[in-house]
C-alpha cells in the first residue's frame, strides 16, 4: 500500500523524542515501511524517520510558538490552519491508498469525509471541542478513528459506543527496550517535565520512601521545574537530563522501579510501557488509562505522595519478568501495525462502495477552494 502518515507538528518526529506522539509517528512510519509499504511521512521539516518526508511546516511549531505561551491563541491557530490547508491537496491527490492521520487537526478528517479519502485518524489526547466535532462528524465507512485505550475512548463518548471507533494500543519496538533480568537499586521518572506529568510528586514520594530517584526528560515548563521540582533535588534525588532512547533503556536496565505520575487523564502512557519492556515494575498514579495499561506490571494508587511511596516499595520487589511479559504480549509494534493494517483495509473497502449507509448523516462543509473552513 501507498500510505501517508500525517504527524502532529509541535515537535520533530526524530529521536530523542519529546514525547509519546513523536515516538508513535516515528515507529509507525518505520514499521509500515519494514512491512513492505510505500510510506511518506507528513511532518515538520526538521523530522527524520528514515522514510520520505513531505514537510507540513519548515520546522516544528513549538520553536516559534511555544505551546505553554501560545496554546489556543489566534496566532498559533492561524499558523496551523494555513499549514494544514496547504497540504490537503497533496494528501488528497497524492495517489495514497490510505492516510493515517495523527495530526490532531480538524482539517484532515473533514477532508476525508467530504472527498471520500480512506483515512484512519488516531487520537492521542483527551477531547477538545473543535477536534471532537470534526472527529464525530467525519466517522464513516472510509473514515475511522482509533484511541490508545478503552479509558481514552470512553473519555470521548462517555457511555456510548460509536460505529467506526476502535481501540488500538500504542506499540513499541521491543528490540530497543531490552529486558534486563536483574536490575539495580533506585527509581526512575521519565517524561516531559511539565505540571500535568507530576515529576514533583515523584520526587516527594521517593523522598518519603527513602529511595534514590533520577528524573529524565526535557524541561518543557521551566517555571514549573524551578518552582516545584528543583527545590526537591539534592541528596538522592537528581535530574539526569534528556536522553536518547538507547541511553534511557540502559538507565531502565540499571534501576529497580519506574515512577509514573500523570496528574491528568493520561490516554496511554508510553514511558511506562517502555520501562516495563526493560523489566521495570511501575508505581503509578491512577489517572486515565494508567491502570488499564500497566495491568499486572505494577501498582496504581491515588495521586498522593504517601500512597505513592508505599506503591514504590511494593513495586520495587516485583519479579521483573512480569512487567516484561505485559509489554511483550500487549504492546509490540508488530501487534499495533497489524491492527492498523486491518483498519486500512476496512476504510479502503468503505471508500470503494457506491453509496454510504443510509443512516450516515451528511456533514455540511464549504467548497474545496475554501480549506480554512474545513
Amino acid at each position: 500500500m501507498r500510505i501517508a502518515v500525517l504527524a502532529h507538528v509541535r515537535h520533530p518526529v526524530a529521536p530523542p523524542f519529546m514525547g509519546g506522539m513523536e515516538a508513535h509517528a516515528y515507529h509507525l512510519a518505520r514499521g509500515l515501511q519494514a512491512r513492505g509499504h510505500d510510506v511518506t511521512l507528513f511532518a515538520s521539516g526538521d523530522s527524520d524517520a528514515g522514510v520520505p518526508l513531505h514537510p507540513v511546516l519548515p520546522e516544528h511549531y513549538d520553536r516559534a510558538f511555544p505551546w505553554k505561551d501560545h496554546h489556543g491563541t489566534d496566532a498559533l491557530n492561524a499558523h496551523l490552519d494555513k499549514a494544514f490547508a496547504d497540504i490537503l491537496p497533496a494528501l488528497r491527490e497524492g495517489g495514497f491508498d490510505v492516510i493515517h492521520n495523527n495530526s490532531l487537526h480538524r482539517y484532515p478528517p473533514r477532508m476525508a469525509r467530504r472527498d471520500r479519502v480512506p483515512m484512519v485518524s488516531s487520537m492521542h489526547v483527551p477531547p477538545f471541542p473543535a477536534l471532537h466535532r470534526a472527529t464525530t462528524d467525519s466517522l464513516g465507512p472510509w473514515s475511522r478513528v482509533t484511541f490508545c485505550s478503552h479509558s481514552h475512548m470512553a473519555g470521548w463518548w462517555p457511555g456510548k459506543s460509536r460505529e467506526g471507533a476502535h481501540v488500538v494500543p500504542n506499540g513499541i519496538d521491543l528490540s530497543l527496550w531490552p529486558f534486563v533480568y536483574q536490575g539495580g537499586a533506585g527509581a526512575i521518572w521519565a517524561g516531559r517535565i511539565m505540571p500535568n506529568k507530576g515529576a514533583h510528586l515523584a520526587a516527594q514520594a521517593a523522598r518519603i520512601a527513602g529511595m534514590p530517584l533520577t528524573i529524565f526528560g526535557t524541561i518543557e515548563d521551566g517555571a514549573y521545574f524551578d518552582a516545584e521540582v528543583a527545590p526537591l533535588l539534592g541528596d538522592d534525588i537528581r535530574y539526569g537530563g534528556h536522553l536518547s532512547p538507547a541511553d534511557l533503556a540502559r538507565e531502565y536496565g540499571k534501576a529497580a522501579v519506574l515512577l509514573f505520575t500523570p496528574l491528568w487523564d493520561e490516554p496511554f502512557g508510553l514511558a511506562a510501557v517502555e520501562a516495563m519492556a526493560c523489566g521495570l515494575p511501575v508505581a503509578a498514579t491512577d489517572r486515565g488509562a494508567t491502570a488499564e495499561v500497566i495491568g499486572e506490571g505494577g501498582c496504581t494508587v491515588p495521586p498522593d505522595p504517601h500512597a505513592l511511596a508505599l506503591a514504590l516499595k511494593e513495586a520495587a520487589v516485583m519479579q521483573r519478568h512480569v512487567p516484561r511479559r505485559r509489554a511483550k504480549n500487549a504492546y509490540s509494534i508488530d501487534t499495533m501495525i497489524r491492527r492498523y493494517e486491518a483498519l486500512y483495509a476496512m476504510v479502503m473497502a468503505g471508500a470503494s462502495r457506491s453509496l454510504a449507509p443510509p443512516d450516515y448523516p451528511p456533514v455540511m462543509l464549504p467548497p474545496r477552494e475554501e480549506p480554512a473552513g474545513i
